[in-house]
């Protein structure tokens, strides 16, 4: 939603919204409805289902939120129970929309709950007991809610599926079916996604009742919105993985970012690389799945406030941040899925501004850029990392701006007579040069740095099918270097491959696609992650709970399984 100083919202008071709703837009400073919410708004308004793709940054949280809460004030007054219900999911995104909810609600007096795992679930008892209009879930959570009967549906007056996709990526497509099975016939559902694989589509042919269809940029289903990478400039560098790390340090160097997110595939990676970062004299910040709310807050607090550059962060981490002006994209790692690096560059060239979004990848990860190109139908420049001689005329480049800006000031006097006094010994563009020298020293600039081997790509050639790999239970060649992880709750427990698969991808921050065979016995489960990550992801299945159980994580002991 585009901001104005002007309290009147002729736009959103157009589309028939409660006065009430539009006299909190206009205080919140908003102007008029972005596309998204031109076209969502009027078909759930009159109570139809709802298929949109829509990105982050598109103004998809007020698409829904406004007229959920237009219908909430034309309900019966006696009406008890929630009456809107948001699925999404991570509690990040789950804590921003319900903010959002409650802001644009101010004038009716709305009462919103944010519902997720990790939180005090005897506290979300009481806020269900006292009433709740509004509810903002995770799926695990709200199922068990729903299994406690503390929770009841039968007053819905709209579901919303935010970011349907990532929580297909995360394992939540059995919860998501098991609550659109108990879910009120008849019900309006708006199932929001920022692509449309065949998994979504499946999922609306069987729930939703001839629902509108929304893409903002007219194509088909196949393929992203032009939005999200029209106007953002991709570019990837081949390197070798032992190299990655100074060729990042420079890329950043080159590219002189104002804000930057770079995303890693783990934790480890990413206290190792904001280590790095950071004695390189970048101003960089991690943020992973291990860090408390109060930790969480304090980093993008800084990073909101401009006091840090670079924030490194796991793709979990980062979901639901609302953060309107980030430059840069960095993915450290090709993702595994064409689908998570959209959501990812997702987050720069948003409300009509400019992004760039970098991919570092080796030759052999070739084909996976081959596969984002096919989602996205746009091609991605791919290049070498730029040489000692690019880094030192961009660095020169940077310190003529510098200069240029202080010639162009009005307190250059007391410097005068330094120069004055200099001249009578040495010729003024000899001085001049000096002056440049020891700026260009002072900032950084230095002409001994090594150079980083060029790496050339292999000949296309025939490659792995594109599409994710899911793990369904079922056994699999296992690779020279994955770990078989020992997790002490199984089919009694009610554990499914969906709960360990979601518990992975969401607390250790591994992408889906290095997870490979799940194993579920009576007692335990197997599943095999990579070696390196083995460690991180017991350390932080320990700290988590499964099915509402805190449960036993260590590697596969050698010998029968019993």
């Amino acid at each position: 939603m585009k901001k104005t100083e002007n309290p009147a919202v002729p736009g959103f008071a157009s589309l028939g919204l409660d006065p009430r709703l539009v006299t909190a837009l206009g205080a919140l400073g908003y102007e008029e409805p972005t596309p998204i919410q031109s076209e969502a708004i009027p078909p759930l308004l009159a109570g139809r289902d709802l298929l949109a793709q829509a990105a982050t940054g598109t103004g998809k949280t007020a698409a829904f939120a406004l007229p959920m809460l237009h219908r909430l004030s034309q309900a019966e007054k006696g009406r008890k129970g929630v009456f809107g219900l948001v699925l999404v999911p991570t509690r990040e995104l789950a804590m921003q929309v319900a903010e959002a909810i409650h802001r644009y609600g101010r004038e009716l007096h709305v009462r919103v709950l944010a519902v997720y795992g990790g939180s005090s679930m005897s506290q979300q008892l009481r806020s269900l007991e006292r009433g709740i209009d509004v509810v903002v879930a995770t799926p695990g959570r709200l199922l068990d809610h729903i299994g406690r009967g503390s929770l009841s549906l039968a007053g819905l007056g709209l579901v919303v599926l935010d970011e349907a996709d990532e929580m297909l990526d995360m394992g939540f497509h059995e919860d998501l079916e098991a609550i659109l099975e108990v879910t009120p016939k008849g019900r309006p559902i708006a199932l929001f996604s920022a692509t449309l694989p065949a998994r979504i589509t499946g999922i609306a042919a069987k729930h939703l009742q001839d629902p509108v269809s929304i893409r903002l940029d007219g194509k088909s289903h196949g393929g992203p919105p032009s939005a999200v990478t029209g106007r953002v400039r991709q570019t990837a560098y081949v390197v070798s993985r032992a190299h990655k790390l100074a060729a990042l340090s420079r890329i950043l160097d080159i590219e002189d970012p104002t804000s930057a997110i770079v995303f890693c595939r783990t934790r480890t990676e990413v206290d190792q690389l904001t280590e790095t970062l950071t004695a390189r004299s970048h101003r960089a910040e991690a943020l992973h799945g291990g860090f408390s709310q109060e930790q969480r807050d304090r980093v993008m607090k800084r990073f909101r406030a401009g006091a840090t550059d670079i924030l490194v962060a796991t793709d979990v981490a980062a979901r639901g941040l609302d953060i309107q002006q980030i430059s840069h994209i960095v993915n450290y790692d090709v993702p595994n899925e064409p689908e998570a690096y959209v959501h990812r560059i997702g987050r720069t060239g948003r409300a009509g501004r400019e992004g760039t979004a970098i991919t570092l990848f080796e030759p052999r990860e070739q084909w996976l850029l081959r596969n984002i190109e096919r989602l996205t139908k746009q091609k991605i420049e791919m290049t070498s990392v730029p040489t000692v001689a690019d880094l030192r005329a961009r660095r020169l480049e940077l310190t003529r701006a510098s200069l240029r800006e202080a010639l162009l000031g009005t307190d250059l006097d007391s410097f005068r007579v330094v120069v004055e006094s200099l001249s009578e010994e040495f010729d003024l563009i000899d001085i001049a040069a000096a002056g440049v020298k020891l700026a260009h020293q002072a900032s950084g600039g230095t002409d001994d740095e090594p150079e980083i081997p060029k790496v050339l790509l292999q000949v296309d050639r025939p490659r792995p099918p594109a599409g994710p790999v899911r793990p369904a239970g079922v056994r699999r060649p296992k690779s020279p270097d994955a770990v078989t992880l020992f997790i002490g709750a199984g089919r009694q427990a009610g554990v499914r491959p969906a709960d360990l698969f979601g518990a992975i991808t969401g607390e250790a921050s591994l992408p889906p696609g290095a997870i490979g065979a799940i194993e579920i016995a009576d007692r335990f489960s197997l599943v095999e992650v990579p070696g390196e990550a083995a460690d991180a992801v017991i350390q932080a299945l320990k700290k988590a709970t499964i099915r509402g159980h805190k449960v036993i994580v260590r590697r596969e002991r050698e010998g029968p399984r019993g």
